[in-house]
């Protein structure tokens, strides 16, 4: 159900910029239809030049190149044929302008130039003496390369700017996540460092009067007993403690990490592969910040409505992941690696796996991580120093931190 209603916002917004593409083409052909109907007039073959070079730049977001030759031929044809002002070239200067917005100026130029060509040569066999109108053809056609590479440069602006409004509020987000957590530690050293040590000393000397009684043959006072249970108690409940401050649990699952990317607008599919069972805490994150990063990155450098595929693959003895997208990476032109990739990376080296990501051969992006199921470095407790240890005391404080 989500992939229908993210793939069905896709295809409305696909269908509100064609419309709008095709009004802007129709108010271009209306504009030179009229100014040709008002003028000298237009023959039947002269309208259906004009609007087929009108009609083209509805498609020019997908093939610029393509309208520019197009709308530049037409209008060539009816130029020569009617030998019309210059309103007639208005198609030309729109294609002109969608060109060097996308990034092809020097075609733009060089398409302007040989029309503008045409125009005056025309104009000088017809002897009208309007040397004029290839002047000011030649200011809107300079004008069009102009303001299209003002626009790329603009939207290029505006994308950076998002993108570091972004990366500023991801490294804020990072950062107060990091604070938290080394605070979480500071607080679980201190409590071990601190208040386990005065429970386990309280615990030792009740360990220690309980055998002494049992020893003498004494009857051992109910007060004492319940010191020692409640110690035992309080030295249990503390060590749970502990390992909740000491734990860096993820928010979620993959799972619903491609839940809330679908929700964002991302058509994710979610694929698992061979005996899925429970992983290791460290493991089970470091998916968890890889499927996460990987899906951040797409919305970032894809596109929001870029298809990308999760899947997750379990051997015997590793667990693949893999997160591929459908964009317009070129293996011809690799990315630098950034703070998310080298984050990724130091994750899957800290668990002993290998990372690998890049353009795809046949396009779009991928990230592959092979992390082992077993082994891998082990975490290390700390133990505070504590009063010397005799068999006695051993079993009264059972198992401490």
């Amino acid at each position: 159900m989500a992939d229908e209603e993210s793939a069905g916002g896709a295809v409305a917004r696909s269908l509100r910029t064609y419309a709008a593409d095709a009004a802007l083409a129709v108010v271009i052909a209306a504009v030179v239809i009229l100014g040709a109907a008002l003028g000298d007039g237009a023959a039947p073959v002269d309208y259906a030049l004009m609007a087929g070079a009108a009609a083209a730049l509805a498609g020019y977001r997908r093939a610029p190149r393509a309208v520019l030759f197009v709308s530049t031929a037409l209008t060539t044809a009816y130029v020569l044929h009617a030998h019309p002002g210059p309103l007639a070239a208005l198609p030309v200067i729109a294609a002109v302008h969608t060109a060097s917005r996308a990034e092809h100026r020097g075609l733009g130029g060089a398409v302007a130039g040989a029309f503008l060509a045409v125009f005056v040569v025309r104009d000088a066999l017809a002897a009208d003496g309007a040397a004029g109108r290839g002047m000011l053809l030649a200011g809107w056609f300079l004008c069009a390369v102009v303001t299209g590479v003002a626009d790329k440069n603009w939207r290029a602006y505006l994308h950076q700017t998002e993108q570091r409004a972004l990366e500023a509020e991801r490294t804020r987000e990072e950062a107060a996540l990091r604070r938290a957590g080394e605070e979480r530690l500071r607080i679980a050293r201190e409590l071990h460092d601190s208040l386990t040590h005065s429970i386990s000393i309280v615990k030792l000397q009740a360990g220690v009067a309980v055998h002494l009684a049992r020893k003498r043959g004494e009857e051992i006072p109910a007060a004492l007993l319940a010191i020692q249970e409640a110690s035992g108690e309080a030295m249990r409940e503390l060590r749970a403690t502990l390992d909740v401050l000491r734990t860096d649990e993820p928010t979620g699952t993959p799972a619903l990490l491609a839940e809330r990317a679908r929700s964002a607008g991302i058509p994710v599919t979610l694929t698992v592969g061979g005996r899925e069972r429970p992983l290791a805490p460290a493991l089970d994150r470091t998916v968890y910040r890889i499927v996460q990063e990987a899906l951040t990155n797409v919305a970032r450098h894809a596109g929001a409505a870029t298809p990308t595929e999760v899947q997750l693959t379990y051997g015997e003895a590793e667990l693949t992941v893999r997160v591929t997208d459908e964009g317009a990476a070129d293996p011809d032109r690799p990315p630098t690696e950034g703070t998310g990739l080298t984050g990724m990376r130091e994750r899957v080296d800290a668990v002993g796996g290998t990372l690998t990501a890049g353009p795809r051969a046949g396009g779009g992006f991928e990230i592959r991580a092979v992390l082992p199921l077993t082994g891998g470095p082990v975490a290390v407790r700390e133990e505070s120093p504590s009063a010397p240890r005799t068999p006695v005391a051993d079993a009264a404080m059972g198992a401490a931190p």
